[in-house]
């Protein structure tokens, strides 16, 4: 990969997402995006900045459409890619949100980004070809693109009420704990493509 940062520069992170990834109802520091850097910067071993890019209520047309103004001229050295659980929400046709997020992948690796694609399942009230077609997007497009992949970035908190606020679909701070703990390895992974 072609580096971005000068040489002794912190390593930049963006975390480029929807509610998940701004912290919707949390308080600053125990958001996604603060809590990884707080892993960061104990477990790293390198400077890294972890920088939040995530708008809340954003959907993966929502994020084809800020991605490019989002990181302007200057790309960090690694993206996670937390979009599409407001699409299906929304029930948006799985073909368009593939689509969305095929193509962000393709300037972001194309401008030698290393990104970390972090998978979401869908309602289970979505109907079944509507949740298979779906769930199939994420490792369909992390094999393609040969990027790092997290499965589900909810794993553990979705449909845990002690980890999740009021709503029952985002998470506390203790929710945030459980995701940082469960994304830690490919985080790891994704640092260490970054250093390559």
């Amino acid at each position: 990969m072609q580096a971005q940062a000068q040489e002794g520069d912190p390593l930049r992170v963006v975390v480029f997402g929807d509610s998940l990834a701004a912290g919707y109802g949390l308080l600053p520091a125990d958001g996604f995006s603060a809590r990884l850097q707080d892993w960061a910067d104990e477990n790293a071993g390198v400077p890294v900045t972890v920088e939040n890019a995530g708008v809340s209520g954003d959907t993966t047309a929502g994020g084809l459409a800020r991605l490019d103004w989002t990181l302007g001229g200057d790309l960090p050295d690694a993206l996670i890619l937390e979009l599409g659980a407001n699409d299906a929400l929304r029930g948006i046709d799985p073909a368009e949100t593939r689509a969305n997020l095929d193509a962000m992948l393709d300037r972001l690796t194309g401008a030698g980004v290393e990104v970390l694609l972090a998978g979401m399942l869908a309602p289970r009230n979505m109907g079944a070809d509507y949740i298979a077609e779906y769930e199939a997007i994420w490792p369909a497009l992390a094999a393609e693109y040969d990027i790092v992949y997290q499965p589900f970035l909810l794993d553990g908190v979705a449909g845990e009420p002690s980890l999740n606020q009021a709503d029952g679909i985002h998470p506390n701070a203790q929710g945030v704990d459980r995701m940082i703990a469960h994304i830690a390895p490919f985080m790891a992974e994704l640092l260490a493509r970054v250093e390559e």
